[in-house]
């Protein structure tokens, strides 16, 4: 955690942010995996520890804003407990480590509390849960039906949150650069051991080791695959085939959470053949182009469209588009092969308070979500601010399936050359994903060292020993 200075900062700033009434934050707990003994490893909701610092399971957070209190419930470990533990800090001292002094109690003094602050009339601010133990308990709290949860949700502290967690401070930017090293280290590493004959389950062993040597472990859970058009996909079965392409989307948390996310793309064979070089540079322009671009005032849906330009001047140049760049982008002819988004925030999420709802997190009341397919994907699209972090991850993909469906409906048909798409079918996908700070003039992109990205880079990265 932090000074505790930082978290009493963050809690006046929020109480500035809504006029009354008691903000709730609930701490996540330990969630079973497939007996209660055997759990999933613990991971903390992000708002609750953004203001209240605690990476323990079963606390509650509570913030009256009238009266200007903090307050902390929960349940100080047994003896039968510590058994199994080994000795653990009273909720007391824990909460004198971020700033609540004097102000801890039960977890089953907290009903009482929130059925008098109901009974006057005052307002219970609290976050949509994502978990099912959160959704029983504040359900429960307040005294409304499951169905019912998601009309109590309060905008106004959706908003607050968001406002101040979008902005990050240095101490914050500092544990995004942490955990940036060691994304370069997994991600050099995943090039010097990729090689015809390894499985891919080898290479995220390897980084993962990386990641728990020096910090919390995995931002997220790794994609490791020659299957690289396939964009999220979770599993290492495969034995590295030559001629392949190993797409690895992967970051690191430091031990206060904070994330980052990068994607490299390596030939398997070590060196890249030409037509993979082709669809490779133009996917490295696209990336490198936006960060020419990142400034504050402009919104990352221009920047996303930017990107769409490049990758359709660069396909057309290859004879897999036609027509007119600027018509191939309004019609989004370009999204059969990039049909995600251009990036998302980063922080204390790997996609930062996407649980608050992308509506208030990456778009707001100028910037609306867009409804065409590939554009529509864009996580992040509202205007940026100086202390935004953000990915870059253009990509270029070719999914058979997805080109099957748009040729027998065809879709596009006048921007895309099929009969060139065919000889693309066992291609995969390339995506090359930098994370970027916004400035007050423009943008840097984070970690002291870019991770090798040039083919040359790569090239020459995959010839060298890896090291552990």
């Amino acid at each position: 955690m932090f000074q505790k200075e930082t978290y009493i900062r963050r809690r006046q700033a929020l109480k500035k942010k809504i006029k009354k009434g008691l903000i709730l934050l609930p701490g996540n707990v330990e969630a079973p995996a497939n007996y209660a003994a055997n759990t999933y490893k613990f991971l903390q909701d992000s708002t609750f520890l953004y203001f209240f610092g605690l990476d323990i399971p079963g606390i509650v957070g509570l913030i009256d804003v009238e009266a200007d209190t903090d307050c902390l419930y929960g349940d100080d470990f047994t003896i039968d407990q510590i058994i199994w533990t080994g000795p653990q800090p009273a909720l007391r001292e824990l909460g004198e480590k971020v700033g609540v002094i004097g102000n801890t109690y039960t977890l089953f003094e907290l009903q009482s509390v929130i059925l008098k602050a109901i009974k006057q009339g005052r307002k219970i601010h609290f976050l949509p849960p994502y978990r099912s133990h959160n959704k029983m308990q504040v359900k429960n709290l307040l005294g409304v039906s499951s169905r019912a949860l998601e009309n109590y949700v309060s905008v106004e502290l959706i908003r607050a949150v968001v406002s101040l967690r979008e902005i990050k401070e240095e101490e914050e930017i500092a544990e995004i650069e942490k955990a940036c090293e060691t994304g370069y280290r997994m991600h050099t590493t995943a090039m010097k051991l990729c090689r015809p004959g390894i499985n891919e389950r080898e290479i995220a062993g390897a980084i993962e080791g990386i990641a728990l040597r020096k910090g919390w472990g995995l931002a997220f859970t790794s994609i490791v695959s020659e299957h690289g058009e396939i964009l999220h996909n979770p599993h290492y079965t495969n034995r590295l085939k030559p001629g392949r392409l190993l797409l690895v989307d992967a970051g690191a948390a430091t031990d206060r959470c904070y994330n980052s996310d990068f994607t490299r793309t390596m030939p398997v064979d070590g060196v890249f053949t030409q037509k993979q070089k082709d669809i490779y540079n133009i996917v490295l322009e696209a990336n490198n182009n936006t960060f020419r671009l990142i400034t504050p005032g402009v919104t990352y849906q221009s920047l996303h469209l930017e990107a769409a330009k490049v990758i359709a001047t660069g396909l057309k140049e290859l004879n897999l588009l036609k027509g007119s760049v600027d018509d191939i982008v309004q019609n989004g002819a370009y999204a059969l092969f990039m049909p995600h988004g251009l990036g998302h925030q980063l922080g204390l999420d790997a996609h930062d308070m996407e649980d608050l709802g992308e509506r208030y997190v990456g778009y707001n009341d100028k910037t609306e979500r867009s409804s065409m397919f590939g554009l529509g994907s864009l996580r992040m699209g509202r205007e940026l601010l100086p202390g935004h972090v953000l990915t870059v991850e253009p990509g270029i993909y070719f999914i058979p399936q997805l080109i099957q469906k748009w040729q027998k409906e065809r879709i596009n048909a006048a921007f895309i050359n099929y009969d060139t798409v065919a000889d693309y079918l066992d291609f995969g996908g390339i995506r090359l994903e930098d994370n970027a700070l916004v400035l007050k003039k423009g943008c840097r992109m984070l970690g002291k060292k870019r991770i090798p990205i040039t083919p040359d880079e790569v090239e020459e990265t995959m010839r060298q020993e890896a090291e552990f």
